[in-house]
């Protein structure tokens, strides 16, 4: 059954970010440096076009992939 690219963002999320999501991470470590939460936003960026022009199909194999890894 294939999962959504909704789905698969939220579980990419979970995965990366954990109890948080990744606005709430952006903050905290622009809280910590200007500098570094500069790049952090940027990041969150290239995640979501990433996410946004990947097929489903290949976001469900990067997904199975990391969860067999990490989990």
């Amino acid at each position: 059954m294939a999962i959504s690219r909704a789905e698969a963002k939220q579980l990419l999320e979970r995965l990366i970010f954990e109890e948080s999501n990744a606005q709430e991470w952006v903050q905290d470590v622009w809280e910590f440096s200007p500098t570094l939460g500069d790049d952090a936003a940027k990041l969150i960026e290239v995640y979501d076009a990433l996410i946004e022009s990947c097929s489903e199909e290949k976001l469900e194999n990067l997904l199975q992939g990391l969860y067999q890894r990490f989990m």
